[in-house]
């Protein structure tokens, strides 16, 4: 017996071959061995299948605000992963943005800035000074975290300088900005994002200008363009948009008739961008009168002595010396009073001759200067010259379709198309050059199979996790539970089997005694009868041996 026990210890292939037989002599014990093993491995599959998709949380997060964050997720009891090196922290996808509400809520991630929330806590009392710089440092938190909200940001600082307040005009300084960006690895800002910061930053503060933003990158690249180069840039998009829509012009006016892929359109835009601005007064040379407005008209008369004496009847009328001389504007100048004709009194008869008198009148006109005042200003982006070039491919002539030159008339309509797209101009030197030429084979990048594509990929390794699922749960029932399934109903057969040959064997038995019971009691009645007929026998032939007997069994009285 040690010596079986020493075998098995040191030898473990016998030790499996043991273990094994001892569960092949019991088959329940081993299907429950076999359907407990797959039912694991199927669910350990099955939670493996089920794994959610991890996507990022944050990242680049101190120690500090991780174990903020990750006590805040324990907490809401949302499974988490940790990539140290990198600082990030993800959850699973389904569960992103509403972990992001829930931490925002909470304040966190704090990101090392502070906003309007410190006003909050200012204490009663505080100087001016202090009130300043904590609405500073509020002012430059909120728009940190607002240049973070842009996607290549990862983190921002905002430094502001504004000077103090002066009475003078002259010493009056304007604030500047200063911007350090934290982009993240492998991203950029370009031009347009650049220059959204900047009056995003000069818009927020009080008299900022844009150019006093200045932007600078983690790796001290300065991004804020000057005002020069950031001209020539937008100069260099409006060209672009020009030689672009005149491109769009000429193919979409040709493409119906040599269609969209036979046809090469180029066009190169000369844009004069000065800017003049010119003042001009001019005076028109004096005209007539009648045809020139009056600005004023002044007029005086002047008068010494009397025009004539007092005459007539004596009396009131006579002795009323005449009304006050007037002469109208339009009488002719230095006509004298004496010329006119005496007026005859109401009876009839002369008054006496007027006496001397000196009489002047005066007038005065302002006529308005024909003057023309011209303020112009030119408009930037002229354009100057238009080049154009156009490449058409060969097209099928014929009746065999084969590909062929087009005709001249044919190039000279499509020449004239081409101007009237353009809006030719031969004053401003524009040219236009049309070549009909075969065009070589272009090859073009063929789509990558669908097995090599990304979403093939996802969609395979899915099918393939299910896959396995099924391959594994199907050879673990051949192999394992079947078998054993297999071994447990022939068992149950057996069993059954024995039984119910145990159970016809107990009938049978059961059957058999009853039938010797009832064999015993009809030869026992027999017996009885075969009995009583002996003793009546007896009694007719021995009736004193029957009246001895009886006599000694009333004699034995029970004592």
């Amino acid at each position: 017996m040690s010596a079986t026990l020493n075998d098995l210890t040191n030898n473990p292939a016998e030790r499996i071959k043991s273990i094994l037989s001892s569960l092949r002599s019991s088959p329940k014990l081993l299907l429950v061995i076999c359907g407990a093993a797959a039912l694991s491995v199927i669910i350990a599959l099955m939670f493996w299948a089920k794994e959610p998709d991890y996507r990022v949380l944050f990242s680049n997060i101190s120690d500090e605000e991780g174990g903020a964050i990750v006590a805040q997720l324990s907490q809401l009891n949302v499974p988490y992963r940790i990539d140290t090196p990198g600082g990030v922290i993800m959850v699973p996808a389904s569960q992103v943005h509403e972990v992001r509400m829930k931490l925002a809520q909470q304040g966190l991630p704090k990101g090392g800035s502070v906003g309007f929330e410190l006003l909050d806590q200012e204490k009663f009392g505080v100087s001016q000074f202090t009130e300043q710089v904590n609405y500073q440092r509020a002012l430059e938190g909120e728009l940190a975290r607002t240049i973070e909200n842009l996607g290549p940001i990862q983190s921002a600082r905002v430094h502001l300088a504004t000077p103090k307040p002066s009475m003078f005009v002259r010493e009056q300084k304007k604030p500047t900005a200063s911007v350090t960006v934290n982009l993240l690895q492998g991203r950029t800002l370009d031009d347009s994002q650049v220059v959204a910061i900047t009056h995003l930053i000069s818009s927020a503060v009080t008299g900022l200008a844009a150019e006093s933003v200045t932007i600078v990158d983690q790796r001290g690249n300065l991004l804020t363009q000057s005002g020069l180069r950031g001209l020539q840039t937008a100069h260099l998009k409006y060209t672009n948009e020009i030689e672009t829509d005149y491109q769009q012009r000429i193919q979409r006016i040709l493409a119906p008739l040599v269609g969209d892929e036979n046809i090469r359109a180029q066009v190169t835009a000369q844009i004069d961008f000065t800017e003049q601005e010119q003042t001009q007064e001019q005076y028109q040379p004096n005209s007539a009168p009648e045809k020139m407005a009056i600005r004023s008209r002044q007029a005086s008369l002047s008068e010494q002595g009397n025009r004539r004496g007092a005459g007539g009847v004596p009396g009131a009328l006579s002795n009323t010396p005449p009304a006050p001389a007037t002469a109208p504007l339009t009488q002719p100048l230095n006509t004298p009073a004496d010329d006119k004709k005496e007026k005859t009194t109401g009876n009839g008869t002369n008054r006496e001759p007027a006496q001397p008198y000196n009489n002047r009148s005066d007038e005065t006109t302002n006529f308005e200067v024909d003057r023309t005042l011209t303020h112009t200003k030119s408009n930037t982006g002229r354009i100057q010259k238009l080049s154009v070039a156009v490449v058409i491919n060969h097209l099928p002539q014929g009746e065999e379709g084969k590909p062929g030159p087009i005709s001249e008339a044919e190039l000279t309509r499509i020449n004239a198309l081409v101007k009237e797209a353009i809006g030719y101009n031969a004053a401003r030197g524009d040219s236009v050059n049309i070549l009909n030429s075969a065009f070589n084979g272009v090859v073009e990048t063929p789509l990558p199979p669908f097995w090599e594509q990304d979403r093939f990929y996802a969609l395979l390794m899915a099918i393939a996790r299910y896959l396995v699922i099924a391959i594994i749960a199907w050879v673990m029932w051949r192999k394992l539970v079947q078998p054993a399934w297999i071994r447990h109903q022939e068992t149950t057969l057996r069993r059954l089997e024995m039984e119910k040959e145990a159970r016809e064997e107990e009938l049978a038995a059961k059957k058999r005694a009853a039938e010797k019971s009832n064999r015993d009691r009809a030869q026992q009645r027999v017996d009885t009868e075969l009995n009583s007929q002996q003793l009546r026998d007896l009694a007719e032939q021995e009736p004193r041996v029957i009246a001895l007997v009886i006599r000694q069994w009333m004699s034995k009285e029970p004592k």
